[in-house]
């Protein structure tokens, strides 16, 4: 062990993992038991997070496949350290009422907690190899969660996201393997200032995508997007949830790296980034408008809000040294589509444990009479729509900026504005379509009247 500076980094890895295995060993004995447990784990998690605001800590492991383990915790990891461990713990008291008649739970929750410190384990990592051992763990602790129900369709889900996962992993570790032979290091802050000495960059593009390849995967960016709507409408409620609020965030936090430590300031790679962001807004926005499933609905929407992140993360490459507006705009509707898709899918899951259904004409007018539930959801998606006043109006708004000010630095400079105007006309009408799934969606549960059958309608839980 090189450098122990930090017990915290190592604890917010691997406490989780342990947890889970006593999880597991407890549930044996006593279910109850179990699910407290499992909450405590996470509150513990959670509270280690919070320990690292304000501080600068990095944890180094030597001989553990050659390179070691490097973990780091100081501005952006501590960040989304505390954005994990917060919608973990949630997810986990939310957990204990959703899976109450469940069986396999005892499966469940110790693959949920794996999976939560193979998340800590990415979001701390201090270089891509670090990352790319705890992207696979998590591919496969994940894939558990995802055919949790076991139906014929989960399953086929379940293999089709553990199929593009390892795809996707196996392409990156080739990036990697190249990438490690042309500099000689995979920790991203000397990657950084290696890259920042080499006036051509060009021979680095053909690593840049093979390595970008499996986080794209994960992220679920076009075209690596097939496993994500079968995915999260058939996986459980929670881990629908915690597949949308984090588990593709991992994939964007990879794709972010790429970026500030290989491809800084790079605008070739951020047009690059910029094609597939707004293709992956556009599709997912028009894919969610035409689904009448909830859950596929917003599993869409996830998908969109990806490629809305990653026009902010392109525009950071674009940009150049004028990317303040982008990268604050990026990294504000990271955290925001976390938590508002944690309060949607959260809600999507109360729909279903009383009706046991999603379909839009099936469960219309289910929440006509739940104030709380209204009012929960209504505040989620005026957030996800971009309303005034809402979170999501802020980063949204930053990240149009962004746009705006490369199209004036453009005019400036006396060239053409039609590409970046299309870009910005178009990121206008996805986030237009944006409210116009979320208000179907409202409208089809919230106002509607009543259309499900007599037996079921004072069976809501809220």
């Amino acid at each position: 062990m090189d450098i122990n500076n930090s017990i915290i980094l190592p604890f917010l890895v691997f406490f989780p993992m342990l947890g889970g295995i006593i999880g597991y060993i407890i549930g044996r004995k006593n279910k109850n038991a179990r699910d407290y447990w499992a909450m405590l784990v996470t509150l513990l998690t959670f509270g280690a997070s919070l320990l690292l605001i304000g501080k600068e800590e990095a944890f180094h492991e030597t001989g553990i496949c050659g390179l070691g383990l490097l973990f780091a915790g100081g501005g952006l990891q501590v960040i989304l350290a505390v954005l994990t461990g917060a919608i973990w713990f949630i997810t986990t008291i939310y957990s204990k009422e959703y899976f109450q008649q469940d069986r396999n739970r005892n499966r469940y929750y110790l693959f949920m907690l794996l999976t939560e410190g193979a998340s800590m384990g990415i979001f701390l990592s201090a270089d891509f190899f670090t990352t790319f051992i705890f992207f696979e763990i998590m591919s496969f602790t994940s894939f558990v969660m995802v055919m949790h129900d076991e139906t014929k369709e989960a399953m086929r889900a379940a293999h089709t996201y553990l199929a593009v996962a390892v795809l996707g992993g196996l392409v990156t570790l080739m990036g990697l393997f190249m990438l490690y032979q042309k500099t000689g290091t995979l920790q991203m802050d000397l990657l950084q200032q290696f890259m920042a000495q080499q006036t051509d960059k060009s021979a680095f593009y053909g690593i840049g995508v093979l390595v970008f390849f499996g986080f794209a995967a994960k992220a679920g960016l076009f075209p690596l997007h097939i496993w994500l709507p079968n995915a999260y409408t058939l996986a459980p409620a929670p881990a629908s949830a915690l597949l949308s609020c984090l588990l593709t965030k991992t994939g964007v936090f990879g794709i972010m790296m790429i970026t500030a430590k290989i491809f800084f300031h790079d605008a070739p790679w951020g047009n690059f980034m910029l094609i597939l962001g707004m293709i992956t807004m556009l599709m997912g926005a028009i894919l969610a408008l035409f689904s009448i499933n909830l859950k596929r609905t917003l599993a869409c929407s996830s998908m969109s809000q990806i490629g809305f992140m990653m026009v902010g993360i392109a525009m950071q490459g674009i940009l150049g040294e004028h990317n303040a507006l982008a990268a604050s705009g990026t990294l504000l509707h990271f955290i925001n589509h976390s938590m508002l898709k944690l309060v949607l899918f959260l809600s999507a899951g109360v729909v279903f444990m009383n009706l046991h259904e999603l379909d839009l004409n099936k469960i219309k007018g289910f929440g006509r009479d739940k104030l709380l539930l209204k009012v929960v959801f209504l505040m989620a998606l005026l957030g996800i729509g971009g309303i005034p006043l809402w979170n999501g109006y802020v980063s949204k708004t930053l990240l149009h900026e962004s746009i705006v000010e490369y199209i004036h630095i453009l005019e400036e400079a006396g060239q053409s504005v039609f590409y970046m105007k299309t870009v910005e006309y178009l990121f206008l009408f996805a986030g237009g379509l944006t409210l116009a799934y979320m208000t179907k969606i409202f409208v089809a549960v919230f106002v509607e009247k009543i259309v499900i059958p007599c037996q079921y309608r004072n069976r809501g839980l809220i």
